[in-house]
């Protein structure tokens, strides 16, 4: 490659690189836009030093070709790919869900009715691919993911192949040694069986939580493969039925021919396997047929107490006839055979030593793929550590040394810091909780939040909750009240009441309502509120809205010749305001009287109103000259 990937890429001038999400021991995966569609995709990009190598190119090429046909819920999709920066990319469906391997490493083992209903999901998956005519090669838990709900989705089919093959060792090797069939160790030829014995192996290994076999190296966890009976599941965990146990047993079987004849077979027996009913055969039929389950449990019997054998036959072979690939000379002849065939591989691919990848920090199970597709045999041991819980925290070699195919890593893989309880601070003061959340051997992050109830400053709660118990070192979120919440009063004046109502209950505050007569405002609208408009108030607290109501009328009573005290009391009785001004009068029995009021008797105010009462004010005529006087 011309350039470094990175955040930002674009790939093929489509895909745009957001983060790198996976390593493998022939590609890097990135999570990436597709600019065209609009969607987020994986973009698997071929390492810069295969490109190069015509072997790891067609490999490559042949699994976007053998994927791309297959369309199917259980498979991962592949939508495009092509040759970029010299190298070659594959586009698929994105799933960023753990893989069913990181699963089995985390819980130990799986219930036996999911593993089943799982092992149902991998069989439709693997019956697709085999309609096709299509042989995966590479069935294991690492090439498993699971998707938001939990359902599998196969991925990875970098050796598929058309129909049955010779491939020989040259080409085997490629698989996992764990997982990998008898005649895929030998070289021999492969056919859809094949995928139903790793299938088995995965099966097994959800079941029990470890895979059949064991060893030191990968060839001798191959001829272990060839020549070992697996110890029962049900000898492992008990609780398995000897009906699952069975078809466990079966799906292990050395011969290809003595396994299930096919993924529909295999369906079958788990759907028995559900209701109790065990699988028996015939051994070279590959027939189903349905019998009781006891010759099972004699066998898991029989591998409780340390002793191996053969699974009882009901059929046309003796019981205790010993198979041909079991007899000396047999196991003899194959071991030489496994032995050359994987020498020979790893001396015509010129792989005999190679680089120890560096893993520190991956997923452990992501580590053990990086380095079983490199040829490892991966030995894991976990202690306690401030690292995230199943990172790998140490390797030995060491990244960068050289060690031979086949030989042992070890991985040191962290089990978290251990655990403690968090402390209850409930309504203490923000500087105490962290005091006591520290002093416990967590770290601490602060977020605020109003509260009714709580004082400002004081803890609401805690994330993990007090009395919990949690990784140590992981931060404790402490939540600080910020007080009561408060919102900024609108101003209501001139709305119609049931709108006023419903903005106040929006901001969280109550509405009192208070009427007042008003000639101002139309009757229903808002006068004023108190608070007034503007002030900050505290969510749940009573607003008071003063709103106008229709004024009441009543009729102005006649006070002409009252006093003026007299007129007032009996307007202000009449539920009127009154005003007084006088005016002058040169009638002395009007001095200090109504003369007039404004409006004049009769008529009807609204209460309230102002009523003006005019009071006479004597003053005398001006005097006349008489006549024949001068003046």
């Amino acid at each position: 490659m011309s350039q470094r990937i990175g955040p930002g890429s674009v790939i093929a001038g489509r895909y745009q690189v957001e983060a790198q999400i996976g390593v493998g021991g022939m590609a890097l995966v990135y999570r990436a836009e597709d600019i065209q569609l609009g969607r987020k995709v994986a973009v698997k990009v071929l390492h810069g030093q295969y490109a190069e190598d015509a072997e790891f190119v067609e490999r490559f090429r042949r699994e976007a070709k053998a994927a791309a046909q297959l369309q199917h819920p259980g498979i991962v999709a592949i939508y495009d790919t092509g040759s970029w920066e010299g190298t070659w990319y594959i586009a698929m469906e994105l799933l960023e869900g753990p893989t069913l391997k990181e699963r089995i490493v985390a819980e130990g083992r799986i219930a036996p009715a999911e593993a089943m209903d799982l092992t149902d999901s991998i069989l439709r998956a693997v019956r697709a691919a085999h309609r096709d005519g299509i042989i995966h090669r590479d069935i294991k838990p690492h090439n498993v993911i699971l998707d938001d709900a939990g359902a599998p989705k196969v991925t990875d089919f970098g050796i598929a192949r058309r129909g049955a093959s010779d491939m020989t060792a040259t080409g085997s090797i490629l698989g996992t040694a764990h997982y990998i069939a008898p005649e895929q160790a030998q070289g021999e030829v492969i056919t859809p069986r094949t995928d139903l014995y790793s299938v088995g192996v995965v099966l097994y290994e959800m079941l029990t939580g470890r895979t059949p076999f064991e060893g030191d190296t990968a060839v001798s966890i191959a001829l272990a493969h060839v020549n070992n009976e697996p110890r029962s599941p049900r000898s492992i965990v008990p609780e398995i039925s000897p009906a699952l146990d069975a078809v466990v047993m079966r799906a292990l079987a050395k011969r290809p021919a003595d396994r299930f004849a096919d993924a529909d077979a295999f369906l079958a027996a788990l759907a028995d396997a559900k209701r109790g009913v065990a699988p028996v055969y015939t051994p070279g039929t590959g027939e189903h047929a349905l019998a009781g389950a006891a010759a099972h449990e004699r066998r898991a019997q029989a591998d409780r107490r340390g002793t191996t054998g053969q699974i009882p036959v009901i059929g046309i072979r003796e019981a205790n006839r010993q198979p041909w690939y079991k007899r000396p000379w047999a196991i003899t002849l194959l071991s030489l055979g496994i032995i050359a065939a994987v020498i020979a591989a790893l001396l015509l691919g010129n792989t005999t030593r190679v680089t120890v990848p560096d893993v520190v920090n991956a997923e452990v199970a992501t580590a053990q793929d990086v380095l079983e597709k490199q040829g490892f045999d991966v030995r894991v041991t976990t202690r306690i550590s401030s690292a995230r819980e199943n990172t790998v925290v140490a390797q030995s070699p060491a990244a960068g040394e050289e060690r031979e195919q086949g030989s042992v890593v070890r991985i040191t893989v962290s089990k978290g810091a251990g655990t403690a309880t968090v402390p209850e601070v409930s309504d203490q003061t923000l500087e105490v909780a962290r005091d006591r959340i520290e002093s416990a051997g967590f770290t601490t992050k602060v977020r605020r939040e109003a509260s009714e109830e709580i004082d400002s400053g004081n803890v609401i709660e805690t994330s993990p909750s007090g009395g919990s118990i949690a990784q140590l070192n992981r931060p404790v979120t402490i939540v600080v009240s910020s007080g009561a919440k408060k919102v900024e009063l609108p101003d209501l004046t001139g709305q119609p009441v049931d709108a006023a109502r419903s903005q106040l209950a929006e901001l969280g505050l109550v509405p009192s309502v208070v009427e007042q007569e008003s000639a101002e405002r139309e009757a229903g609208t808002v006068l004023s509120t108190d608070p007034k408009a503007g002030a900050d108030v505290k969510v749940g607290d009573s607003v008071t809205v003063n709103v106008a109501s229709e004024p009441t009328t009543e009729t102005v009573p006649d006070v002409i010749g009252f006093s003026q005290s007299r007129a007032t009391k009996a307007l202000q009785a009449a539920s009127f305001g009154v005003t007084t001004t006088t005016e002058d009068t040169d009638d002395e029995s009007l001095d200090g009287k109504v003369i007039s009021t404004d409006p004049a008797a009769g008529a009807d105010r609204n209460k309230n109103a102002p009523v003006t009462i005019v009071i006479g004010r004597y003053t005398p005529p001006a005097s006349t000259p008489e006549e024949g006087t001068t003046p």
